[in-house]
């Protein structure tokens, strides 16, 4: 990453990136591929808000465990790591969400974090994804591939 918001393009495939037109339609195009959400991870560290996007896929992942202590175990560490008031990478939800997580949290369900993933992935699709779309960091993509 260096400094002013621009993307260490380093990062991604030398090809052109097929998606990145693609990724202006919604913020599904953006989060469904690899190459997407690198480039809207970086933008999200620019503005302080890259935890959205990490408890985003952390939930994503958590949807897909098969076994009871898997989940508790992972459970715990999003908990943790995002949900908890004073967490390192403390998500913004409101208490009530937060409460009903922390009041089961110690009987984690796979849709424990349903809700506040759903409301985290719309803050990103309402404020965030409008402003990747302006940012260097997408505009820098576009213009990579334009250039190929």
């Amino acid at each position: 990453m260096l400094g002013g918001g621009h993307l260490d393009l380093c990062c991604f495939p030398k090809d052109p990136l097929e998606d990145v037109e693609i990724w202006s339609e919604s913020v599904d195009k953006v989060l469904s591929c690899k190459a997407g959400q690198i480039a809207f991870r970086e933008f999200l560290k620019s503005e302080y808000s890259e935890e959205n996007m990490l408890f985003w896929l952390a939930c994503e992942e958590y949807k897909k465990i098969k076994t009871v202590p898997e989940m508790i175990s992972s459970a715990n560490r999003i908990y943790s790591e995002f949900v908890q008031t004073e967490a390192p990478k403390q998500i913004n939800i409101d208490c009530g969400t937060r409460e009903n997580i922390t009041k089961n949290i110690s009987q984690p369900t796979l849709t424990s974090f349903d809700t506040a993933q759903k409301l985290i992935y719309s803050l990103m699709a309402r404020d965030c994804y409008p402003r990747f779309l302006k940012s260097d960091i997408y505009q820098g993509l576009l213009r990579r591939n334009d250039s190929r």
